[in-house]
C-alpha cells in the first residue's frame, strides 16, 4: 500500500525542517565545546566562567528549584501575552474601522515603546504590588505593539479586487473585515505572533526584577548575588527553553489555522 500524498508532503517537510536545522546544530556543539575547553585549558575559576558541564550538572542538582520558580513565570508570560494579544486586536480592529482613532493612537503606542522598562517596572509595582498583575502589565507592554504593527499591515494587504467585489454585493463594511481584511491579515499576524512571544519571557522575567517572591527573574538575582554564574546561567537556559517550546507552539498553531501556507510569510 502506497503512502498517502499527505504523509509524504509532511515527511518532506520534516526532513527539510531537520536538513535546515544541522547547521544551528553543528554551530551550537562547536560553540559549546570550544567553552568548555577554554576554561579546562584556561583554570578560570567556575566562580567567573563555569564550564557548559557544571552548568548542566547544577542546572540538574537544583532542577526542583529551577522548576518551582518556572511556573510564575510561565503564567506571568501566558497571562501578559494573553492580554496583549486581546488588547492589540481589539485596537486594530477600532483603528482600522475608523482612521481617525488610527492617526490618534498610533503616535501615542509608538512612544510607549520609547519607555524604558527599567525606569517602568518599579513604577507599574509601585502601583499595583508584588503580585501577578504588574507582572502581566509589563508583559503586555513589552509584546503588544509588534502585533498591532503586524495587524494593520496585514489589514492593508488585502487584494483590492476581493474588497471591491464584496462591496459590489452591498457587504457590510463588518463582512468585508472578516472575509477579506481578516483573512489577508493572518500571514502577518503571525509573523508578528513570533517576534512578540520571543519577547515575552524576558518581559516576565525583566518584571520580577523589579520586584516579585518568585521566578526565574528572582532566582538569577539570587543567584547573582551569592556568586553564583553557573545557577544564573542555568536559569537562562530554562528561560531559552521556555521561549523555544512557546515559539514553536505559535508554530504548532499558524500551521493548524493555516496549513496552505505553514510558513506563515506573507506571499509575494
Amino acid at each position: 500500500m502506497t503512502p498517502s500524498k499527505p504523509s509524504e508532503s509532511r515527511l518532506a517537510a520534516l526532513r527539510a525542517a531537520l536538513y535546515r536545522g544541522i547547521p544551528a546544530l553543528l554551530a551550537g556543539c562547536i560553540f559549546l565545546a570550544a567553552w568548555e575547553l577554554y576554561v579546562d585549558l584556561s583554570g578560570i575559576k567556575p566562580s567567573i566562567l563555569p564550564a557548559p558541564s557544571r552548568i548542566v550538572i547544577q542546572g540538574w542538582l537544583n532542577r526542583e528549584v529551577l522548576i518551582s520558580n518556572t511556573w510564575p513565570t510561565l503564567g506571568a508570560t501566558l497571562g501578559g501575552f494573553a492580554l496583549s494579544l486581546a488588547f492589540a486586536f481589539a485596537a486594530s480592529i477600532l483603528m482600522d474601522f475608523v482612521p481617525f482613532m488610527r492617526r490618534a493612537l498610533l503616535p501615542i503606542f509608538i512612544a510607549s515603546q520609547t519607555l524604558p522598562l527599567v525606569a517602568i517596572a518599579p513604577l507599574v509595582v509601585l502601583w499595583f504590588g508584588f503580585g501577578l498583575l504588574p507582572k502581566i502589565l509589563l508583559v503586555a507592554l513589552v509584546t503588544f505593539f509588534p502585533l498591532l504593527v503586524a495587524l494593520l499591515q496585514g489589514y492593508e494587504s488585502t487584494d483590492r479586487d476581493i474588497a471591491e467585489l464584496l462591496n459590489s454585493m452591498k457587504a457590510s463594511r463588518w463582512r468585508i473585515f472578516r472575509l477579506a481584511r481578516l483573512p489577508s491579515s493572518l500571514p502577518y499576524f503571525f509573523a508578528g505572533l513570533r517576534i512578540s512571544i520571543t519577547y515575552a519571557v524576558v518581559g516576565a522575567i525583566f518584571a520580577e526584577y523589579a520586584g516579585a517572591a518568585r521566578g526565574l527573574g528572582i532566582y538569577i538575582l539570587n543567584a547573582k548575588n551569592n556568586f553564583r554564574p553557573d545557577l544564573v546561567l542555568a536559569a537562562v537556559v530554562v528561560s531559552a527553553v521556555l521561549t523555544l517550546c512557546l515559539f514553536g507552539l505559535t508554530l504548532m498553531i499558524q500551521r493548524l489555522v493555516m496549513p496552505w501556507q505553514p510558513s506563515g510569510e506573507p506571499r509575494r
